[in-house]
């Protein structure tokens, strides 16, 4: 099935497949053209069939059915923005006494209802989380804080001591003030739990009082839930079951930053569930998500062949990469299809924005490895306080560096996919997000994959479990002083391996916690480690 050849051919045949491939929706102001990708309707009418079982199986999946069988869980993110389609009366209540919850949690601080133990508004955010816990919320501040509105948030997204103590060190003399939300949806994720811990600890050192300041996210009844309760915490907020993390944006992981910065959640939820609606149409051709599903399809021959690159020409979608990187790697990065065959499935994600990018890798994608597909995010409209300086305005800059890079990348033959917003706000940024949630979902299906696991994740929670476990007895063993030998410490932990070992005592002996190290360090079999 051949691709016409833009660089050589005339540009009407271009124009008609722009016309014939683009989708619009009017109340939304979005457009998605895929007419760049290598997709042709030879492509679509043979992946028709595929696609009529991924409608069946979304609309099961909407319905309740499990969709996560190796927790035996269904998959509900969509019932988060239309609580009618939840399969039960007292979930779809619980769902909308959350966000009425949130809402008025987030008003009331903002307001200064709620303050702080000292009797003072609340200055600032500090946020716990990892994953999605911490990517979703980051892209909702990014996107939707306008020009400091609400309160400004920190994050501790990564367990970097380094990074830790920046943090803490920005807030110092405002921790006392400070917000600090911690999710943890089982409450046993080592990440946020030592964040928590750190933050609570100089948060005491400094005069505060960690419970009438601190908030949960967690689900009903798990560690994390008990402790806030017990310790009587300023508040708790539900996760749900079947709310993954990498689609958890639209509950009260999005919501609550969302509400703190005084965004209009309302709208987001809205936009999320119109794009929903437009995503449900079981026909090819008129649904977005399947568009951009089956162009991903035929870009990478089924295979995941070709990386997504992800270039947004706004500063406010920044982070959006990052975010997607999450759904769609963890969705489909998977080494075995749903009857067990190792197919090595996903698709690589990375990206920047433009017009950074003009300079940094647009050079490799123009003229290097002929190994991704382009995806371009626009916002048409500009803001009304940048004005027009001498017949320059940066917004037409910006759409003409957009349109060159998109040229010039067609030119080397090079494929590409472009979504134009009319405009950017919450309710926009909630239909982008459906719209890339669906379409991961949709292409699950086409490879025959669960978009809606994780072992490579869970396998690697426990590969790190075991070796902080592996840590710990290697301390037990050197508790004594004697000098051993890496080969010396194994024998004495009776597991593990050299190498494993050699890990561990190179970053214990890399801090002042008690260790020495004698021997050449390029050497490791002539290093032996005492404790003093």
């Amino acid at each position: 099935m051949s691709f016409p050849d833009f660089s050589a051919s005339d540009a009407q045949i271009q124009w008609q497949r722009f016309c014939d491939l683009l989708w619009y929706h009017e109340d939304l102001g979005i457009w998605l053209d895929i007419s760049r990708m290598h997709v042709n309707p030879a492509h679509l009418e043979k992946l028709q069939t595929g696609f009529d079982k991924a409608f069946s199986a979304m609309a099961e999946l909407e319905a309740g059915a499990i969709a996560n069988p190796d927790e035996q869980r269904q998959v509900g993110h969509y019932w988060l923005r239309s609580p009618q389609l939840a399969p039960s009366e007292t979930v779809r209540d619980h769902i909308a006494a959350e966000i009425d919850r949130i809402e008025k949690f987030g008003r009331d601080v903002l307001s200064g209802v709620i303050k702080s133990p000292g009797g003072q508004p609340f200055s600032d955010v500090l946020w716990i989380g990892i994953g999605g816990s911490g990517l979703g919320p980051l892209l909702m501040i990014k996107a939707l804080q306008n020009h400091g509105a609400g309160l400004p948030f920190h994050f501790f997204d990564n367990v970097d001591p380094n990074g830790m103590s920046a943090v803490l060190a920005a807030l110092d003399d405002r921790l006392d003030t400070t917000l600090v939300v911690t999710v943890s949806k089982s409450g046993g994720t080592p990440e946020p739990h030592l964040g928590m811990e750190q933050a609570r600890y100089r948060l005491e050192a400094r005069g505060g009082r960690w419970a009438a300041q601190a908030v949960a996210i967690t689900m009903l009844d798990s560690k994390l839930d008990r402790e806030a309760i017990q310790d009587g915490w300023l508040k708790r907020f539900d996760m749900f079951d079947w709310v993954g993390g990498r689609t958890s944006i639209t509950s009260a992981v999005g919501l609550l930053p969302g509400s703190l910065i005084g965004a209009d959640i309302r709208d987001f939820l809205a936009g999320a569930a119109q794009m929903d609606d437009a995503t449900r149409l079981a026909d090819l051709r008129r649904n977005p998500a399947a568009l951009m599903s089956a162009s991903w399809f035929v870009a990478g021959e089924g295979k995941g062949l070709r990386d997504m690159v992800v270039l947004p020409y706004r500063d406010r979608l920044e982070v959006f990469s990052r975010y997607l990187q999450q759904l769609v790697m963890e969705s489909l990065g998977k080494r075995l299809d749903r009857d067990g065959n190792q197919v090595n499935q996903g698709i690589a994600v990375y990206g920047n924005k433009g017009s950074t990018d003009q300079h940094a890798y647009v050079q490799q994608l123009r003229d290097g490895v002929d190994n991704f597909f382009a995806t371009f995010i626009e916002v048409l409209e500009d803001v009304a306080d940048v004005p027009v300086i001498k017949d320059e305005c940066p917004g037409d800059f910006l759409d003409g560096f957009l349109q060159g890079t998109r040229s010039a990348l067609t030119e080397g033959g090079r494929q590409s996919l472009s979504i134009s917003m009319r405009r950017f706000d919450a309710r926009r940024l909630g239909a982008l997000i459906a719209l890339f949630e669906r379409a991961v979902s949709f292409y699950g299906d086409l490879v025959n994959i669960n978009a809606y696991h994780q072992p490579g994740v869970e396998a690697g929670k426990k590969a790190a479990a075991a070796i902080l476990d592996l840590q710990s007895r290697v301390e037990d063993v050197l508790q004594d002083g004697a000098s051993r030998s890496i080969s010396e410490i194994r024998q004495a932990v009776d597991d593990g391996n050299d190498e494993s070992i050699f890990w561990i005592m190179r970053h214990l002996t890399g801090n002042d916690r008690g260790y020495r190290a004698e021997g050449d360090w390029a050497n490791p079999v002539s290093m032996r480690f005492s404790r003093s």
